[in-house]
């Protein structure tokens, strides 16, 4: 299929998945266990059903939003994806040059492949940094001052990483930190020519940010105990609002009293998450428990949602359930999978011309205009996705 053909992220994503080896796709695409929650993630948005009202003129669409005192062309952003140059090389700097582009915010993972001064670079005033508190204080204090002095002025920090998630496809594929030539690698490799010769360009793909210290890791075990650490806690948070002198979010939530924790710990936002399923396979998608948390933090801070974000509607959907923005990681992934920068603009362009044409079927022709009135029924009423 073409580009020009796709006329979904699904599209892209099934075009990547023939491009990319297995052990590469599988890092990104799959999910904690059994991939309950990865599934349910996408199936509780599209449950959410949106009244439309008519005889609204609608001729002139307006998706701009206002979102830590910087104004957006449209209502979403990438969510950080650590190793994302394993998926396609290069990935990590053609999503940070997109969303300058297309004026929205790029949240540069500390896990990602590329560090976070090139990224800042790219991003060019539309990058936000994402910070995994490490077991290790001096690693987590000089990645908040390298982000300082990039010039970052969001940063957010994980939550729901208090032990590493357990992910069966990369168990099954055996991944490695740094990447080993295994018999299945070696297959990947040799039937997807255009990624490794797009690899040997682009140079094998590792944690940028911790490529010192992390030089003696055999295991993607031992990367996970710099990365994270289970002691991270509540006053934790507040130091960290102490020693960040920026807008400061926690991604992760998924209750309504840890949301109300992080507004009285002075925090700017929160981004309810579940990791896109990535993290546990027991818990409720983020539609579920959005507008519980929205209400408990009401007019105190920003809430922002992630996790499912497949279609344009599904930005309206957030909106209604109480979220004033949402980050999308897969659905812009699986476009640079899919054709590289080129793939990357046509899932963009996908997800706007869907976002345009469900606020002008909805009646609303301002995004900000969209609320729970719009919902065919409660929050509380809104069936449990079982998908």
């Amino acid at each position: 299929m073409r580009l020009d053909r796709a006329a979904s992220i699904d599209d892209l994503r099934r075009m990547a998945r023939r491009r990319i080896p297995r052990f590469a796709f599988d890092l990104v695409d799959g999910g904690a266990e059994s991939e309950r929650n990865l599934r349910r993630n996408c199936a509780a948005f599209e449950e959410v059903e949106l009244v439309p009202r008519y005889m609204v003129d609608v001729s002139d669409i307006d998706t701009r939003t206002t979102l830590m005192g910087q104004t957006f062309d449209a209502p979403m952003g990438m969510a950080p994806i650590g190793m994302l140059n394993a998926f396609w090389p290069g990935a990590d700097l053609t999503l940070a040059r997109l969303c300058k582009r297309e004026n929205i915010p790029y949240v540069a993972s500390s896990a990602a492949s590329t560090t976070l001064e090139k990224l800042a670079e790219a991003a060019d005033g539309n990058g936000w940094f994402q910070l995994y508190v490490s077991s290790d204080g001096a690693v987590t204090e000089g990645l908040i001052s390298r982000a300082e002095a990039a010039g970052y002025e969001v940063m957010i920090v994980t939550a729901d990483v208090p032990a590493a998630g357990k992910r069966d496809r990369d168990i099954r594929n055996q991944l490695a930190v740094p990447f080993r030539i295994t018999p299945e690698v070696a297959l990947g490799l040799a039937t997807h020519p255009r990624w490794s010769l797009e690899t040997l360009v682009h140079g094998k793909p590792n944690i940028a940010n911790y490529a010192d210290l992390l030089q003696s890791a055999t295991s993607y075990a031992d990367v996970q105990k710099t990365l994270i650490t289970p002691g991270f806690s509540w006053e934790s948070l507040k130091k960290l609002r102490e020693r960040w002198r920026g807008k400061l979010l926690v991604k992760g939530i998924l209750h309504p009293a840890d949301a109300d924790a992080c507004a009285r710990a002075g925090c700017d936002g929160i981004v309810v998450s579940n990791h896109g399923g990535r993290q546990v396979a027991f818990g409720p998608p983020t539609a579920q428990v959005l507008p519980a948390i929205s209400e408990a933090v009401a007019g105190r801070m920003t809430v922002i949602v992630d996790s499912g974000i497949r279609r344009g509607a599904d930005l309206l959907r957030a909106r209604a359930l109480g979220a004033e923005f949402a980050f999308a990681g897969r659905a812009l992934a699986f476009g640079v999978g899919a054709g590289g920068e080129r793939g990357a603009q046509r899932a963009m362009e996908i997800l706007k011309l869907e976002l345009n044409r469900a606020l002008g079927q909805l009646g609303a022709p301002k995004f900000t205009e969209v609320g729970p009135e719009h919902l065919a029924c409660q929050p509380r009423d809104l069936p449990r996705s079982e998908a």
